[in-house]
């Protein structure tokens, strides 16, 4: 697998982030580009379980602003789409919103 591919397979849902995570390690070449898009792919994964968990949570607590909660659970998608478009253009630029928090935090 390619440096490109394995940064973009990385952000396809969990099991993606996996197969791009093994194919990495496997690899003679760490290339930190790779290193880089699996880590923001992992912020995104990590938001999007809290999130889940915190809008369950206050879903059962104000079941009138369920539709708000799911508007804003597909704030991972959208991130991971974005983060998808920056990984086929080769750059690597901070995914929005989580990017800056996560950048240098897990050694990969």
């Amino acid at each position: 697998m390619t440096n490109r591919t394995m940064a973009i397979v990385a952000y396809i849902t969990l099991i993606g982030w996996v197969v791009a995570y093994l194919s990495y390690r496997k690899s003679d070449d760490k290339s930190p580009f790779v290193q880089y898009h699996l880590s923001q792919s992992l912020g995104i994964i990590i938001f999007s379980i809290a999130l889940s968990i915190a809008s369950g949570i206050l879903v059962g607590i104000l079941p009138s602003l369920a539709t708000l909660f799911y508007i804003i659970s597909l704030c991972p998608f959208i991130l991971m789409l974005l983060g998808i478009i920056t990984a086929s253009n080769e750059a690597q630029r901070p995914i929005p919103l989580i990017g800056k928090l996560v950048e240098g935090k897990f050694n990969l």
